[in-house]
């Protein structure tokens, strides 16, 4: 009994050259092999002389671990095989827990396991191996998911698998398929659709690392369930991999530029707008939709503004076009806050001037002999000299209804309309108002929000529109 022992082990997924020299000398020195049959012909050029092998069949994982323990109490010294890690979806646990058990049974001969050792050698798992085929899929934060639902109900499982896309991890997938098992796969893809992008690289393995193997590299919304089987491994990538050169890359972050003071802004900005992209409701819109959400949102820290940021289509890069050709060189705001928070830098870059005409001399005249608000006064003013100006407004619902009115008569003619005055009175009726006017580009913060922050940054989302296909705002920071 002295020399009773179960090494529990992994064989690798099925190469000669990935089982570790520890395992191979494990295999050497035992009496009995205790495991599923297929597995016997990837270990027996290492078997001693007189080594048995116990097959106990395919889905008799709690058989195999009596035998193991029905051997090592006659002595035996005993090696429990799995394939890649034993430890991963392997015989470890079961033999740790049966174990216990006959611990937990205690007094009859046959119930005690104390003078067994027990002990576990760890093999290359599946994914490793497919990983390391694939290119460079888990070089960052990564997770496991099996969909098998023999022991773990799936509710359990889809729990997980919603955890784990919003979460951003890579994503290896193990029995994504069996001859029962046909539909989890296709779930499993649903639910990253919803947090993932399309373009999300996807890689599998079909045995992995035998004569038989083969792989493929693809993209989330181009998986194929039907073409994985219950030899395949999966790793679905993060938001930051990527497919170069016919592999997956999920980079460290090596590359990445270190922040300089004269970059950490935008650097903070960067990371901000990733964490906003992923928490969105809806993250499959249109760029030029997106962009300017993200602004609003990094702005406000409010994700409603999904539900109230309203854009023409196409109105962000229109709008940017006519800055670069000329078309556009004026931006008038309603007031003095709204100019402020616009970058001046990008301003420069397209020979763009700010103008706010609430201090001007002339507005306060106006008003009194007009009997309007000082807002109102300030827009006819831009209008006569700037009736082709972007029109931003974040304060004075009045001054977006005079525009409009002055639209109506002919008037005004603006490049566009930003349009987020904010407050209880007018408000609404007057983003309905420009709403109206088809052929105007124009962003509006719909319902009683807004303000000057979110009309600026609005103007800067056109203004850095070059900067929105690789999410890297902020540089004019």
């Amino acid at each position: 009994m002295s020399n009773a022992k179960i090494t529990v082990v992994g064989i690798g997924p099925g190469s000669s050259d990935d089982v570790t020299p520890a395992v191979m000398n494990a295999v050497k020195e035992a009496d009995v092999v205790v495991g599923y049959k297929y597995y016997f012909q990837f270990i027996e050029p290492y078997l001693k002389e007189g080594a048995q092998c116990v097959d106990t069949g395919m889905k008799r994982e709690r058989d195999r671990a009596q035998q193991a323990f029905s051997y090592a109490r006659q002595g035996k010294n005993v090696v429990v095989i799995s394939s890649g890690d034993a430890g991963i979806y392997g015989m470890t646990p079961l033999i740790w827990e049966m174990a216990k058990e006959l611990e937990t049974q205690g007094g009859s001969a046959e119930g005690q396991c104390a003078h067994i050792t027990i002990e576990s050698h760890p093999g290359i798992s599946a994914f490793q191996k497919a990983a390391s085929l694939l290119g460079a899929p888990i070089g960052h934060d990564f997770c496991l998911i099996s969909l098998s639902d023999l022991m773990t109900p799936w509710a359990k499982i889809e729990k997980r698998i919603i955890a784990a896309a919003e979460a951003d991890f890579v994503t290896a997938v193990y029995n994504p398929k069996s001859h029962g098992r046909y539909w989890q796969l296709y779930r499993l893809k649903e639910l990253f659709l919803k947090v993932r992008s399309e373009d999300t690289p996807v890689g599998y393995v079909r045995q992995a690392g035998r004569p038989e193997q083969e792989m493929k590299l693809t993209t989330l919304a181009a998986l194929d369930p039907e073409d994985i089987d219950m030899f395949t491994i999966l790793i679905i990538g993060n938001s930051q991999s990527y497919a170069w050169n016919e592999k997956m890359i999920t980079p460290r972050g090596y590359y990445r530029e270190a922040p300089t003071a004269e970059n950490i802004g935008q650097s903070i900005m960067m990371e901000s707008f990733r964490t906003i992209n992923s928490e969105l409701r809806n993250p499959d819109i249109p760029i030029s939709r997106k962009w300017p959400l993200l602004h609003a949102i990094h702005t406000t820290a409010d994700f409603d503004m999904e539900q109230w940021l309203y854009t023409d289509e196409e109105a962000v890069p229109r709008l940017h076009q006519a800055m670069k050709d000329g078309l556009l060189n004026t931006i008038v705001t309603d007031v003095t806050m709204a100019a402020s928070g616009i970058r001046k830098v990008a301003c420069e870059r397209y020979g763009i001037s700010i103008k706010c005409y609430l201090h001007d001399e002339r507005v306060a005249e106006m008003a009194r002999q007009q009997n309007i608000t000082r807002t109102q006064a300030g827009i006819r003013l831009a209008v006569e000299e700037h009736p082709n100006a972007l029109f931003v407004f974040g304060n004075a619902p009045t001054a977006l209804i005079e525009l409009c009115d002055l639209m109506r008569k002919g008037k005004a003619c603006p490049a566009g309309v930003i349009a987020a005055p904010v407050g209880f009175v007018h408000v609404c009726e007057s983003k309905w108002m420009v709403k109206s006017f088809h052929n105007v580009p124009k962003l509006i913060i719909e319902g009683r929000k807004g303000g000057s922050n979110i009309a600026a940054t609005l103007v800067n989302s056109i203004l850095a529109w070059e900067d929105a296909e690789q999410l890297k705002p902020g540089r004019d920071v």
